[in-house]
């Protein structure tokens, strides 16, 4: 408890910041079921912190707000069991070998090429506002059609490694996929909120395992907004305006990436 009162102290001009950042992050993830590890990494990466620091941090926080989140859902009834263990051991495949693959690569070399990944990421999120079409997303799907989808376990598992490696992915690649396919908004962010709790302990295990971690003002920021923001999020998910936010979370991202490839590359 002394330890972490100690980086409170010693860092309480960037951790502010870093709440900022996990407590905006996680309202758009709660209400979107995506981009909590698309904005942070955005963001951590901006500010000069290495892809797996960033990754590992984003993940380590997400443990907590996850964990919230999934609690929230599940209080709400947004879940929908049948996805949700289609989902589960494919996911926590893709993040443990997302997570070994950025724990031992050249992070540096990496940087330029996962801003382009979310940079990808971010024009994916504007492409699924300027298309979306709230009579489609708001049909009752048959509660069982998504996990009836023999394309569920590639895509958790996709998902999962590019959430690892990228510092955040899952919900763009997954969320955005059902969707995509008429699924029901609600039911499909509440799963895969949930899911990405296990997903996300499995590459902290990781991150614990092979690296040093020193980032802990940028963890306990990400971890205190998350947390703060989890159960509101979770409650917005019928209210938020869709289409406006995905604009904003998009174009926001494409904003960030630009830059850092920019500094990168030139």
């Amino acid at each position: 408890m002394e330890h972490i009162w100690s980086i409170l102290v010693e860092n309480i001009d960037s951790i502010g910041l870093y709440i900022l950042v996990g407590f905006i992050a996680q309202m758009v993830d709660g209400a979107l079921g995506m981009a909590y590890g698309v904005l942070s990494s955005s963001f951590l990466l901006s500010f000069g912190v290495s892809p797996a620091a960033a990754s590992a941090s984003i993940h380590i926080a997400e443990i907590f707000t996850t964990g919230v989140s999934g609690i929230s859902h599940f209080r709400a009834q947004n879940i929908n069991k049948a996805l949700f263990k289609k989902l589960l051991i494919p996911g926590m495949i893709g993040g443990l070998v997302g997570a070994i693959t950025i724990s031992i690569v050249d992070s540096k070399a990496l940087k330029p090429y996962i801003a382009l990944f979310l940079l990808l990421m971010g024009i994916r999120i504007v492409i699924k506002a300027i298309r979306f079409n709230k009579e489609k997303t708001d049909i009752e799907a048959d509660p069982d059609a998504a996990a009836k989808r023999k394309w569920i376990a590639p895509l958790a598992v996709v998902g999962g490694f590019f959430d690892a490696s990228g510092g955040g992915g899952w919900g763009p690649i997954v969320t955005s996929t059902l969707l995509a396919n008429g699924d029901h908004p609600r039911k499909t962010i509440g799963t895969v909120n949930t899911a990405e709790f296990f997903v996300t302990v499995v590459q902290v295990i990781v991150f614990i395992s092979l690296l040093k971690l020193t980032s802990w003002a940028v963890i306990l920021g990400l971890m205190i907004g998350g947390v703060i923001a989890a159960p509101i999020g979770a409650n917005l998910v019928k209210r938020v305006p869709t289409r406006i936010m995905m604009y904003i979370v998009g174009f926001l991202i494409c904003f960030l990436q630009a830059r850092t490839i920019y500094l990168a590359w030139f």
